[in-house]
């Protein structure tokens, strides 16, 4: 794969560089703030190869790219210096809750790498004492010990950083405040306090005996304070002697509000979280790690899994162990893997078992867009079979309190940061419950993937004598024009995705009648909300799609009248659309029509016809078994 070419692609195709306002990207994703989403070609954005699929939530526009994700990312931030630290522009436009969701993510996502090295580092530690290799009371031991707390005590100096980028301030001017809470002579005040009942003021303001090493929450409230003090430090100081007065009030104003008011909150509030983990872990332990497992897949899908996250990191800090979060992630993710094994055992197609095998394999050692994106949500049973097993998995941790110690991306390389407290009980029972995930999920996925009934329904169907004159090794499936006009070959169309066959063989049409008819006899299966495209099952399994017009997205459903709807029955000929050819042509867009045959993967050959006028109900296209 060419990175270069992939990462101009997708900048162009986002609205290039002036429409993107903010960049990062996680194990799989890019993750754009752009401001205005509607200029992106997002259909086309799907259709790019080496982009698995393009999710819209929380505020930011995430194109995932699978493992390969940084070497894409970087040469787009090559080209577009300086996005770190610009705030949204679109920001104010968004909900209460996709503005959240975009902070956290933005915030913990540059993070994530170093907290999985912590608690990597924890875990081999924790191997190297079982197996009796290092004592406790060994250098070695304390050198890799503190080697792996650093991520986590100094925590609030890393989120001081990305927080800063998020909220568009100062990220040295943060990180001092993170220095403030953490300074040794602070924390000797604390402790002193503490043994001795005495308070601490800063002058006639107390100060709350709070440690803030490992902590959250409270760095992020007081680095979101700065950003609306900085401004007005800038605002209130003489130029002459800006440079000076700018950050001394910055950081006077938000360290004094941070230890008085800002870092308490923060403290308390982690309090309560932890206090409400216990509370459920006591009264009812498996509830939220069997709901978490199931729907961990639909949260991934939409992005907002990293919205989650924190809950776990917040756990490990302040109890030191999660009992919710990444146990249930564990089992989500061992099921994702397992459902797209199923796919890969089950399955008649070579390609079909290279990808599956491929995603699933990354799915159990802790990434799994590619196996959501690539297989489970393709075929849909696999998506459900990852949903039973994830739950069933997080059921089992949630009956027995398995507690994670270490982080990381949830999987098998990350299984020694369930080593911890009580030896090896956690990461037995860690183990029982990804075993447990997995064969459920296999087995569900196993029996509900339809990759061979399709074929069996299909040769059924075909039994009866079909009158054809092609020369065809197998049984052939007529396929119709979906509308009157003259035929083109895909390679005509000005799109490379249809061109180049990407999406699958078919056949272009230049219309010359707005009404467009189902080719088959089969049941609707999709209508895009633009109404530019629709999809289409054959009673035999072959998966069709209608793309009327190209970048006619970009109309909004404008001149487009749907006359389907999902799941309904069709016959050859049923109307589907009425199309306003000549507004469409007016309005600067090419009207041909590309029908592509979706799973072509799954026959012996498409023959197309590539030239000539033809017209509903006429066979432009023979599907080979």
């Amino acid at each position: 794969m060419n990175y270069q070419e992939l990462a101009d692609k997708i900048l162009n195709l986002v609205g290039g560089f002036n429409n993107v306002t903010g960049l990062t990207h996680c194990a799989t994703r890019l993750r754009f703030n752009l401001k205005d989403e509607g200029i992106a070609q997002t259909e086309q954005l799907k259709k790019t190869p080496g982009v698995l699929g393009v999710a819209i939530n929380g505020g930011q526009y995430q194109v995932i790219i699978g493992n390969d994700v940084n070497h894409v990312y970087k040469p787009i931030m090559e080209k577009c210096t300086g996005l770190e630290s610009s705030k949204p522009a679109q920001e104010e436009k968004k909900s209460l809750a996709a503005r959240f969701i975009d902070t956290i993510t933005g915030i913990f996502t540059p993070v994530l790498p170093a907290i999985t090295a912590a608690g990597m580092l924890k875990a081999v530690l924790s191997l190297l004492v079982a197996f009796h290799v290092v004592e406790t009371t060994d250098q070695s031991y304390q050198i890799i010990n503190f080697m792996g707390d650093a991520a986590f005590y100094f925590l609030p100096f890393l989120l001081a950083n990305s927080a800063a980028k998020k909220f568009g301030c100062n990220a040295y001017l943060a990180m001092m405040l993170a220095g403030i809470m953490l300074h040794p002579n602070f924390l000797t005040m604390v402790s002193t306090a503490s043994e001795t009942g005495e308070g601490i003021s800063l002058f006639f303001l107390p100060i709350y005996q709070a440690s803030y090493s490992s902590s959250v929450i409270p760095i992020i409230l007081s680095v979101w304070f700065m950003s609306y003090v900085e401004p007005i430090a800038d605002r209130i100081s003489p130029k002459a002697i800006k440079f000076f007065t700018k950050p001394l009030i910055t950081i006077l104003v938000a360290g004094i509000v941070t230890l008085v008011v800002l870092g308490p909150i923060g403290y308390i509030v982690a309090g309560w979280i932890s206090t409400a983990v216990t509370t459920l872990n006591t009264y009812c332990s498996w509830l939220v790690p069997m709901l978490l497992g199931g729907l961990f897949p639909l949260l991934v899908m939409t992005g907002t899994h990293y919205g989650i996250i924190p809950i776990g990191i917040n756990n490990r800090m302040t109890t030191g162990f999660d009992t919710i979060v990444y146990p249930a992630n564990l089992a989500s993710n061992i099921a994702q893997g397992a459902a797209s094994f199923g796919v890969a055992f089950k399955t008649k197609s070579q390609e079909v078992r290279q990808i599956a095998s491929s995603a699933a394999i990354t799915a159990v050692c802790g990434i799994t867009e590619p196996a959501l994106f690539g297989v489970n949500m393709r075929y849909r049973t696999p998506l459900i079979s990852a949903c039973i097993g994830g739950a069933a998995g997080g059921l089992f941790m949630g009956l027995f309190v398995v507690k994670n110690y270490g982080g990381g991306s949830p999987g098998l390389l990350t299984l020694p940061g369930y080593l911890g407290g009580d030896g090896f009980h956690d990461l037995i029972f860690a183990c029982i419950g990804a075993l447990i995930a997995f064969v459920i999920s296999f087995i569900v996925s196993f029996i509900l993937y339809r990759d061979e009934k399709v074929s069996e329904t299909a040769e059924e169907n075909v039994t009866e004598p079909v009158e054809t004159n092609e020369v065809v090794k197998g049984t052939a499936l007529d396929i119709c024009a979906p509308v009157e006009g003259e035929i083109k070959p895909l390679s005509a169309v000005n799109d490379p995705t249809f061109a180049q066959e990407i999406m699958g063989k078919g056949v272009a049409i230049y219309p010359s009648n707005g009404t467009f008819v189902s080719p088959v006899k089969g049941t609707i299966q999709m209508i895009f909300d633009t109404k530019h495209a629709i999809g289409i099952k054959s009673e035999e399994g072959v998966e069709i799609l209608i793309h009327v017009g190209l970048d006619t997205v970009n109309l909004k459903g404008e001149h487009f009248e749907t006359l389907v709807n999902v799941h309904d029955k069709v016959e050859i000929g049923t109307p589907l659309l009425k199309v306003d050819l000549e507004a469409i042509q007016k309005a600067g867009y090419d009207i041909i029509t590309p029908m592509i045959i979706t799973n072509t993967i799954e026959y012996n050959d498409i023959i197309s016809l590539t030239e000539g006028n033809t017209h509903p109900k006429e066979t432009v296209i023979k599907v080979v078994k």
